[in-house]
């Protein structure tokens, strides 16, 4: 299934500033006063919610751990290992 596409025109005032509309932050939970972050690339730029960039960045991280293995615990089995040297 792909996913549907909304397009808007939005106009740039004269600080730079663009108003999202009202539809788009309400799908995609943005309140007054929320932090977007801007991306750009050789696609061009994509705004997206903290939370949208935190997810691609665990799903990310976690493609990169072996099947089954927690790295938290890795760590904290690191950590008690070197106290237990000391």
């Amino acid at each position: 299934m792909q996913d549907k596409q909304q397009v808007y025109h939005l106009k740039v005032d004269s600080s730079g500033r663009i108003v999202l509309p009202a539809e788009a932050r309400a799908r995609n939970h943005i309140a007054e006063g929320d932090t977007v972050v801007i991306i750009e690339d050789s696609q061009g730029l994509h705004v997206k919610t903290r939370d949208q960039v935190v997810a691609e960045a665990q799903a990310y991280f976690a493609k990169l751990a072996p099947p089954g293995v927690l790295l938290s615990e890795e760590i904290l089995q690191d950590r008690r290992s070197e106290i237990e040297r000391d």
